[in-house]
């Protein structure tokens, strides 16, 4: 196990070192002057010469991506011209807003994805699943950033006991300066009214994030549910007298859920890039919303940070997914090792 998690930690280190390159070349040869859109239209030509001096814009490329991966080893991942601080320092102001409402977001579709999918699989091709399958299949196909906005509009008009906009409302009193994540600091602190009204303020941007998510869960599991119902070791377990629901949550689950975590992980990872939209329509302070503003501003330093984020997350889900697998069904690993 020891070998598998250094071989996987090293290949995936690789890769973050090549996406931190590829997302810097792509920021220099986009089209339009940084230091020009930072000053806007009135500056002039010595104004944006000096601006592109300070930002390094007018090294080589090379000795720009030396000292760009020089800093990012150390951790600095330069200035942002939106804010004009250290993008570091942005990025861990909105991360744990984005983190709270992803894990927010999770949860809902593995507490509602795997029973649907387990449902659907008991009661296959009946109308139960068929109708779990048509509510999976809306979901879906359904844009993120649509069902936002319909949820904001029926938020409006008819379930004002979900607040629309923002974290947590203006008129509560209260400092996330433990963790930043405002339902884990306000247990800590014993703040009842800031875990319910943080709640209330995630419900809605979370739905909206988790549509798509539970629609593919729920028919891969159920796929997977139906596929290990047929084996031998379940027909046997059956003919033993085994209770069908230790069958089913004991021995077909465990075998079943390789798929549905497989893609649990990849949705943690991809949320925070679906988020982007979805925060907007709710003016929810993450990381998305601080990356579309620094995109539309063409933040070259900011831009590069966030992408690189939302590459960590990809990678770490993609880790743990591995691991939760590999312990789950050893055989997994050792599929990883014969192909190394």
């Amino acid at each position: 196990m020891l070998l598998y998690l250094i071989r996987r930690g090293a290949s995936l280190f690789i890769v973050l070192f090549g996406l931190a390159i590829l997302i810097f070349v792509i920021a220099r040869i986009v089209p339009g002057d940084p230091a020009r859109i930072a000053l806007g239209p009135l500056a002039t030509a010595e104004q944006v010469t000096d601006l592109r001096a300070e930002m390094g814009l007018d090294e080589p490329f090379f000795i720009q991506l030396g000292t760009y991966l020089s800093g990012l080893a150390q951790g600095d991942l330069g200035k942002s011209l939106l804010t004009s601080r250290p993008v570091m320092d942005d990025i861990l102001g909105a991360l744990p807003a984005t983190f709270e409402l992803v894990v927010f977001t999770l949860v809902i579709q593995i507490v509602i994805s795997i029973p649907l999918g387990i449902l659907a699989a008991v009661y296959r091709n009946t109308w139960v699943d068929n109708v779990i399958r048509v509510v999976s299949l809306v979901g879906i196909v359904t844009p993120g950033f649509v069902l936002a906005i319909l949820l904001q509009l029926s938020a409006a008009m008819y379930f004002g006991f979900f607040p629309i906009t923002g974290r947590i409302d203006p008129s509560i009193m209260f400092d996330a300066d433990i963790t930043g994540l405002l339902l884990v600091d306000g247990l800590i602190k014993g703040r009842p009214d800031v875990v319910g009204d943080a709640l209330r303020h995630l419900f809605l941007p979370a739905i909206a994030l988790a549509a798509g998510g539970i629609g593919q869960v729920v028919r891969i599991t159920r796929s997977a549910m139906i596929e290990v119902a047929s084996r031998d070791f379940i027909e046997a377990s059956r003919a033993y007298g085994i209770p069908e629901r230790v069958v089913r949550f004991r021995y077909m689950l465990r075998v079943a859920a390789v798929a549905p975590l497989t893609i649990l992980g990849l949705e943690f990872a991809s949320l925070i890039g679906n988020a982007f939209i979805v925060e907007f329509v709710f003016s929810w302070p993450g990381i998305a919303s601080y990356g579309v503003r620094t995109i539309l501003q063409k933040d070259l330093n900011a831009v590069i940070g966030v992408v690189l984020v939302s590459g960590v997350f990809f990678v770490v889900a993609n880790l743990t997914i591995d691991i939760i697998l590999g312990l789950l069904d050893p055989r997994h690993r050792l599929r990883e090792g014969k192909s190394k």
